[in-house]
């Protein structure tokens, strides 16, 4: 779960499957320090989720995302580049319009979500 660092980037390739890359900041838990550090996954989404990353998403917005890490790796200028990314099964709102988080339309299964369903 986090924010969204910045628009999702929505492809339509020859193939005609849409492409969806955006990036998430994802909160590390506080230090005792009081001070907070993020983490900026890749999250990539596929077809019908990435329709809807295309048509709901925005920079800012927070949302839960529910999928598999797949690391791959490809060459660029003679040097082998790796990458991580979380591939999304499930995209879902994590507050409201409003920015309360109690219970919120969610998600392109059409679910609620409420703050017992989030296990951290």
């Amino acid at each position: 779960m986090g924010r969204l660092a910045r628009d999702p980037s929505v492809f339509t390739p020859p193939s005609g499957t849409t492409f969806a890359r955006m990036t998430l900041a994802v909160d590390r838990r506080k230090k005792k320090d009081g001070t907070q550090e993020a983490d900026f996954p890749s999250v990539v989404a596929w077809g019908k989720t990435a329709e809807f990353c295309e048509k709901y998403l925005a920079k800012g917005k927070k949302i839960l995302v529910e999928g598999r890490i797949q690391t791959g790796s490809y060459e660029k200028d003679g040097q082998k580049i790796y990458t991580t990314d979380v591939v999304a099964e499930n995209i879902e709102f994590a507050e409201s319009k409003r920015g309360d988080s109690a219970e919120n339309p969610v998600g392109d299964r059409g679910e609620y979500a409420t703050e017992e369903m989030i296990p951290f």
